[in-house]
Protein backbone atom coordinates (compact mmCIF):
# COMPACT_ATOMS: atom_id res chain seq x y z
CA UNK A 1 0.00 0.00 0.00
CA UNK A 2 1.07 3.62 -0.91
CA UNK A 3 2.54 5.10 2.23
CA UNK A 4 0.57 8.33 3.03
CA UNK A 5 -0.80 10.59 5.39
CA UNK A 6 -4.77 11.21 5.55
CA UNK A 7 -5.92 14.45 6.69
CA UNK A 8 -9.90 14.86 7.79
CA UNK A 9 -11.74 18.17 5.33
CA UNK A 10 -15.12 19.06 5.88
CA UNK A 11 -14.93 22.39 3.94
CA UNK A 12 -13.80 24.33 7.26
CA UNK A 13 -11.47 26.93 7.85
CA UNK A 14 -9.26 24.26 10.51
CA UNK A 15 -9.73 21.44 8.40
CA UNK A 16 -7.88 23.58 5.25
CA UNK A 17 -5.18 24.04 7.76
CA UNK A 18 -4.91 20.88 8.97
CA UNK A 19 -4.76 19.46 4.86
CA UNK A 20 -1.70 21.83 4.56
CA UNK A 21 -0.14 20.67 7.95
CA UNK A 22 -0.27 17.25 6.53
CA UNK A 23 0.86 18.00 3.46
CA UNK A 24 4.17 19.43 4.89
CA UNK A 25 4.41 16.44 6.86
CA UNK A 26 4.03 14.06 3.67
CA UNK A 27 6.68 15.81 2.11
CA UNK A 28 8.96 15.15 4.79
CA UNK A 29 8.33 11.63 5.26
CA UNK A 30 8.56 11.09 1.24
CA UNK A 31 4.99 10.04 1.39
CA UNK A 32 1.48 10.53 -0.60
CA UNK A 33 -1.48 12.81 0.89
CA UNK A 34 -5.08 11.83 1.31
CA UNK A 35 -7.58 14.29 1.69
CA UNK A 36 -11.08 11.92 3.70
CA UNK A 37 -14.30 13.55 3.38
CA UNK A 38 -17.02 11.52 4.96
CA UNK A 39 -20.66 12.75 4.31
CA UNK A 40 -23.90 10.64 4.94
CA UNK A 41 -27.23 10.99 2.56
CA UNK A 42 -29.81 12.53 4.91
CA UNK A 43 -33.17 13.25 3.27
CA UNK A 44 -32.95 16.40 4.31
CA UNK A 45 -29.76 17.78 2.94
CA UNK A 46 -26.90 19.73 5.56
CA UNK A 47 -27.62 23.88 5.05
CA UNK A 48 -24.40 24.00 3.40
CA UNK A 49 -24.97 22.35 0.73
CA UNK A 50 -26.36 24.63 -1.81
CA UNK A 51 -29.94 24.15 -3.84
CA UNK A 52 -29.44 21.87 -6.80
CA UNK A 53 -26.03 20.34 -5.78
CA UNK A 54 -26.37 16.54 -4.61
CA UNK A 55 -24.92 15.70 -1.62
CA UNK A 56 -22.03 13.67 -3.11
CA UNK A 57 -21.57 15.91 -5.39
CA UNK A 58 -20.97 18.70 -2.47
CA UNK A 59 -18.89 16.21 -1.22
CA UNK A 60 -16.25 15.70 -4.02
CA UNK A 61 -16.26 19.78 -4.59
CA UNK A 62 -15.25 20.03 -0.80
CA UNK A 63 -12.35 17.50 -1.59
CA UNK A 64 -11.30 19.43 -4.98
CA UNK A 65 -11.20 22.83 -3.25
CA UNK A 66 -9.11 22.00 -0.48
CA UNK A 67 -6.88 19.47 -2.59
CA UNK A 68 -6.27 22.34 -5.40
CA UNK A 69 -5.30 24.56 -2.47
CA UNK A 70 -2.58 22.12 -1.06
CA UNK A 71 -1.36 21.28 -4.88
CA UNK A 72 -1.29 25.60 -5.19
CA UNK A 73 1.63 25.50 -2.30
CA UNK A 74 2.67 22.42 -3.12
CA UNK A 75 3.03 21.50 -6.74
CA UNK A 76 5.11 18.20 -6.49
CA UNK A 77 3.01 16.24 -3.91
CA UNK A 78 0.89 13.23 -4.51
CA UNK A 79 -2.93 13.77 -3.57
CA UNK A 80 -5.53 11.53 -3.19
CA UNK A 81 -8.90 12.59 -2.97
CA UNK A 82 -11.70 10.55 -0.89
CA UNK A 83 -15.13 11.29 -0.59
CA UNK A 84 -17.07 8.35 1.69
CA UNK A 85 -20.08 7.77 2.44
CA UNK A 86 -19.95 6.81 5.97
CA UNK A 87 -20.24 8.21 9.59
CA UNK A 88 -17.19 11.01 10.04
CA UNK A 89 -15.83 8.87 13.41
CA UNK A 90 -16.16 5.71 11.09
CA UNK A 91 -14.28 7.03 8.13
CA UNK A 92 -11.73 8.97 9.77
CA UNK A 93 -11.16 5.74 12.17
CA UNK A 94 -10.52 3.27 9.16
CA UNK A 95 -8.55 6.26 7.54
CA UNK A 96 -6.41 6.39 10.70
CA UNK A 97 -5.95 2.74 10.54
CA UNK A 98 -4.00 3.22 6.80
CA UNK A 99 -2.42 6.61 7.42
CA UNK A 100 1.25 6.75 8.87
CA UNK A 101 -0.39 9.62 10.57
CA UNK A 102 -4.19 11.51 10.92
CA UNK A 103 -4.46 15.13 10.94
CA UNK A 104 -7.71 17.14 12.08
CA UNK A 105 -8.33 20.74 12.35
CA UNK A 106 -9.94 21.95 15.43
CA UNK A 107 -11.23 25.69 16.33
CA UNK A 108 -9.17 27.95 18.49
CA UNK A 109 -10.40 28.79 21.83
CA UNK A 110 -11.31 32.51 20.77
CA UNK A 111 -8.74 35.07 22.33
CA UNK A 112 -6.37 32.18 24.13
CA UNK A 113 -4.35 29.41 23.19
CA UNK A 114 -5.43 26.16 22.84
CA UNK A 115 -8.51 23.85 20.91
CA UNK A 116 -11.69 23.47 20.76
CA UNK A 117 -12.64 19.93 20.34
CA UNK A 118 -15.19 18.87 18.97
CA UNK A 119 -17.15 15.25 19.06
CA UNK A 120 -15.80 13.79 15.97
CA UNK A 121 -12.59 14.94 16.75
CA UNK A 122 -12.20 13.56 20.37
CA UNK A 123 -13.99 10.35 19.53
CA UNK A 124 -11.27 9.87 16.57
CA UNK A 125 -8.08 10.81 18.86
CA UNK A 126 -9.69 8.26 21.70
CA UNK A 127 -10.23 5.60 19.41
CA UNK A 128 -7.70 5.66 16.87
CA UNK A 129 -4.74 3.13 16.35
CA UNK A 130 -2.23 5.54 14.72
CA UNK A 131 -1.12 9.18 15.95
CA UNK A 132 -3.73 11.74 15.12
CA UNK A 133 -2.43 15.54 15.40
CA UNK A 134 -4.73 18.29 16.24
CA UNK A 135 -4.07 21.65 14.12
CA UNK A 136 -5.56 25.38 14.96
CA UNK A 137 -7.61 27.13 12.32
CA UNK A 138 -5.14 29.50 11.37
CA UNK A 139 -1.76 27.30 11.43
CA UNK A 140 0.79 27.96 9.18
CA UNK A 141 4.31 26.84 7.73
CA UNK A 142 5.48 30.01 9.71
CA UNK A 143 4.14 28.90 12.61
CA UNK A 144 6.31 25.85 12.76
CA UNK A 145 9.88 28.16 12.32
CA UNK A 146 11.67 30.99 14.62
CA UNK A 147 10.86 34.20 13.30
CA UNK A 148 12.66 34.96 9.83
CA UNK A 149 14.54 37.72 9.58
CA UNK A 150 13.51 40.70 7.29
CA UNK A 151 13.16 40.48 3.38
CA UNK A 152 12.84 36.86 3.77
CA UNK A 153 10.48 35.86 1.00
CA UNK A 154 7.33 33.32 2.18
CA UNK A 155 8.50 30.95 0.17
CA UNK A 156 12.11 30.67 2.39
CA UNK A 157 10.28 30.23 5.88
CA UNK A 158 11.35 26.50 5.42
CA UNK A 159 14.85 27.01 5.38
CA UNK A 160 14.69 28.84 9.00
CA UNK A 161 15.27 26.71 11.82
CA UNK A 162 12.39 24.69 12.83
CA UNK A 163 11.03 25.60 16.71
CA UNK A 164 11.48 22.45 18.89
CA UNK A 165 9.35 19.24 19.83
CA UNK A 166 8.15 18.97 23.01
CA UNK A 167 7.86 15.37 24.51
CA UNK A 168 6.13 14.84 27.69
CA UNK A 169 7.47 12.25 29.16
CA UNK A 170 6.29 9.86 32.35
CA UNK A 171 8.97 7.74 33.14
CA UNK A 172 6.87 5.21 35.66
CA UNK A 173 6.01 4.28 32.20
CA UNK A 174 7.72 5.12 29.58
CA UNK A 175 6.46 4.33 25.97
CA UNK A 176 8.48 2.94 23.04
CA UNK A 177 5.89 4.42 20.28
CA UNK A 178 5.31 7.57 21.99
CA UNK A 179 9.93 8.27 22.43
CA UNK A 180 9.90 6.93 18.93
CA UNK A 181 6.90 9.11 16.94
CA UNK A 182 9.09 12.70 19.29
CA UNK A 183 12.71 11.55 17.96
CA UNK A 184 11.46 10.59 14.68
CA UNK A 185 9.62 13.90 13.73
CA UNK A 186 12.25 15.96 15.29
CA UNK A 187 14.27 14.24 13.03
CA UNK A 188 12.25 14.72 9.89
CA UNK A 189 12.40 18.64 10.59
CA UNK A 190 15.77 18.85 11.83
CA UNK A 191 14.53 20.41 15.31
CA UNK A 192 15.36 20.07 18.87
CA UNK A 193 13.82 17.83 20.81
CA UNK A 194 12.55 19.27 24.28
CA UNK A 195 11.70 16.35 26.57
CA UNK A 196 9.43 17.45 29.75
CA UNK A 197 8.96 15.49 32.82
CA UNK A 198 6.86 15.95 35.77
CA UNK A 199 6.80 14.71 39.45
CA UNK A 200 5.41 15.33 42.68
CA UNK A 201 6.56 15.03 45.81
CA UNK A 202 3.23 14.58 47.84
CA UNK A 203 3.44 11.34 50.24
CA UNK A 204 0.82 9.72 47.64
CA UNK A 205 3.58 9.52 45.17
CA UNK A 206 6.30 8.04 47.47
CA UNK A 207 7.55 4.86 47.24
CA UNK A 208 6.11 2.35 49.46
CA UNK A 209 9.73 1.08 50.78
CA UNK A 210 10.99 4.23 51.72
CA UNK A 211 11.46 4.49 55.36
CA UNK A 212 12.63 8.15 55.29
CA UNK A 213 11.40 10.40 52.48
CA UNK A 214 13.40 12.17 49.89
CA UNK A 215 14.80 15.47 50.30
CA UNK A 216 13.89 17.87 47.66
CA UNK A 217 17.15 18.00 45.67
CA UNK A 218 17.43 13.77 45.97
CA UNK A 219 13.94 13.64 44.46
CA UNK A 220 14.87 15.80 41.73
CA UNK A 221 18.34 14.25 41.00
CA UNK A 222 16.57 10.69 41.07
CA UNK A 223 13.67 11.47 38.23
CA UNK A 224 16.64 13.31 36.27
CA UNK A 225 18.60 10.06 36.23
CA UNK A 226 15.24 8.39 35.04
CA UNK A 227 14.84 10.40 32.37
CA UNK A 228 18.33 10.47 31.28
CA UNK A 229 18.16 6.72 31.59
CA UNK A 230 14.80 6.34 29.34
CA UNK A 231 15.66 8.28 26.88
CA UNK A 232 19.63 6.90 26.24
CA UNK A 233 18.95 4.41 24.10
CA UNK A 234 16.82 6.83 21.74
CA UNK A 235 19.74 8.95 21.72
CA UNK A 236 22.12 6.46 20.15
CA UNK A 237 19.61 5.53 18.04
CA UNK A 238 19.50 9.05 16.70
CA UNK A 239 22.31 11.25 17.26
CA UNK A 240 21.62 14.07 15.20
CA UNK A 241 18.44 14.87 17.18
CA UNK A 242 19.48 17.31 19.84
CA UNK A 243 17.60 16.88 23.52
CA UNK A 244 17.61 18.94 25.91
CA UNK A 245 15.80 17.47 29.36
CA UNK A 246 13.28 19.73 31.62
CA UNK A 247 12.72 17.94 34.71
CA UNK A 248 10.31 19.62 36.92
CA UNK A 249 8.22 19.29 40.10
CA UNK A 250 4.18 20.19 39.26
CA UNK A 251 0.94 19.63 38.24
CA UNK A 252 1.94 17.76 34.72
CA UNK A 253 -0.45 18.98 32.66
CA UNK A 254 -0.14 22.63 33.76
CA UNK A 255 3.83 22.38 33.29
CA UNK A 256 3.38 20.73 29.68
CA UNK A 257 0.51 23.34 28.60
CA UNK A 258 2.99 26.12 29.64
CA UNK A 259 5.96 24.12 27.64
CA UNK A 260 4.21 24.01 24.41
CA UNK A 261 4.60 27.75 24.65
CA UNK A 262 6.74 28.61 21.04
CA UNK A 263 6.75 25.13 19.97
CA UNK A 264 6.32 23.77 16.71
CA UNK A 265 4.39 20.70 18.38
CA UNK A 266 3.41 18.66 21.68
CA UNK A 267 3.76 15.30 21.72
CA UNK A 268 1.88 13.31 24.23
CA UNK A 269 0.66 9.32 24.87
CA UNK A 270 -2.64 7.98 25.05
CA UNK A 271 -3.16 4.30 26.70
CA UNK A 272 -5.49 2.11 24.79
CA UNK A 273 -7.52 0.28 27.21
CA UNK A 274 -11.06 -0.02 27.94
CA UNK A 275 -12.71 2.35 30.60
CA UNK A 276 -15.68 1.49 32.35
CA UNK A 277 -17.69 4.07 30.03
CA UNK A 278 -15.37 3.54 27.09
CA UNK A 279 -11.91 4.56 25.26
CA UNK A 280 -11.22 7.89 26.72
CA UNK A 281 -8.30 10.10 26.11
CA UNK A 282 -7.06 10.74 29.39
CA UNK A 283 -6.93 13.76 31.82
CA UNK A 284 -3.32 14.97 30.55
CA UNK A 285 -3.50 14.55 27.15
CA UNK A 286 -6.79 16.16 27.35
CA UNK A 287 -5.62 18.92 29.21
CA UNK A 288 -3.29 19.55 26.59
CA UNK A 289 -5.06 19.16 23.57
CA UNK A 290 -7.30 21.91 25.16
CA UNK A 291 -4.50 24.40 26.09
CA UNK A 292 -1.80 23.80 24.20
CA UNK A 293 -0.13 26.26 22.22
CA UNK A 294 0.86 24.44 18.98
CA UNK A 295 -0.12 21.62 17.21
CA UNK A 296 -0.63 18.31 19.46
CA UNK A 297 0.09 14.70 18.33
CA UNK A 298 -1.73 12.03 20.48
CA UNK A 299 -0.14 8.59 20.37
CA UNK A 300 -1.62 5.96 21.30
CA UNK A 301 0.14 3.22 23.41
CA UNK A 302 -0.18 0.11 25.43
Amino acid sequence: MLRHVAAGIDGSPESLAAAHWAARDALRRGAALRLVHAWEWRPRPAPSVPMGVSQREWAEQTLTQASNSVRAAHPGLRIIEEPVSQSPVAALLAAAEQADLLVLGSRGLSGVAGFLVGSVSQRVVARSTSPVVLVRVGESSADEHFSAPGGVSPDEISKTPYRDIVLGLDTGRPCDELIEFSFETARRCDASLRVVHVFSASPAHEAADRLVPQSGPELLAEHEHAVVAALRPWCEKFPEVAVTETVVEGRTANELVRATSGAALAVVGRRTREARLGTHIGSIAHAVLHHAGCPVAVVPHC
